[in-house]
């Protein structure tokens, strides 16, 4: 009777607050799941691969497939679109695994809308505004100007603590680690409307041992 239909995790969080690096460290921990690759507007960065880190499209079809209907979310960021396609998430979920999305916090209230039941989410961020400011800062990859958009995003994002399910505050990194497997362990177990309903059916058509 066992449900095989999977789940979906959501992880927001500045930029710098090390959303990533979580992710990296538990994968080992966290059993069968499939990581989405955001679609985007923007430039590569240096060393950045296409269909690996982003499918990188221009701003023309990006707004063509926003018409179509075939992103699961999206959102303007930076002056950049990012989005979520629907088909490998789709896959992905019919063959049980967890499916972690990592987006801001526009693209997780529009996912909530859409798949709401079937989303866990965790909020990640550093113990204080200074303490992002210099891990933005000693990553080296961005010029003030983009760390100063960053800082200010982050005002805003933090704002929307209360609409996630999980709070990770990424001070001790290990424990970060724990905290983000428990929550992905969380997210397996939470079912949709619609999978409940089945399982209730199925409870109900078994003969009493």
């Amino acid at each position: 009777m066992e449900n095989r239909f999977g789940s979906i995790l959501i992880i927001s969080g500045p930029s710098g607050a090390g959303k990533s690096s979580l992710i990296n460290a538990a994968k080992d921990k966290i059993g069968d799941y499939y990581f989405s690759i955001s679609t985007t507007t923007r430039p590569p960065r240096e060393g950045e691969e296409d269909g690996v880190h982003y499918h990188f499209v221009d701003k023309e079809s990006f707004e063509a497939d926003i018409r179509a209907g075939n992103f699961l979310e999206y959102a303007q960021v930076h002056g950049n679109y990012y989005g979520t396609s629907l088909k490998p998430v789709r896959e992905a979920l019919e063959a049980g695994k967890l499916v972690i999305f990592d987006i801001d916090v526009q693209g997780h209230a529009i996912a909530r809308e859409r798949m709401g039941d079937l989303i866990t989410s965790v909020f990640v961020t550093t113990p204080s505004l200074q303490e992002l400011e210099r891990r933005l800062k000693s990553r080296g990859t961005d010029d003030e100007e983009i760390i100063n958009k960053r800082i200010q995003n982050a005002l805003v994002e933090i704002e929307y603590i209360t609409a996630y399910d999980f709070l990770i505050v990424n001070d001790d990194f290990e424990k970060a680690v724990d905290s983000f497997v428990a929550v992905t362990k969380a997210a397996r177990l939470k079912k949709g409307r619609k999978q409940a309903l089945q399982f209730v059916n199925q409870w109900r058509g078994q003969t009493p041992s």
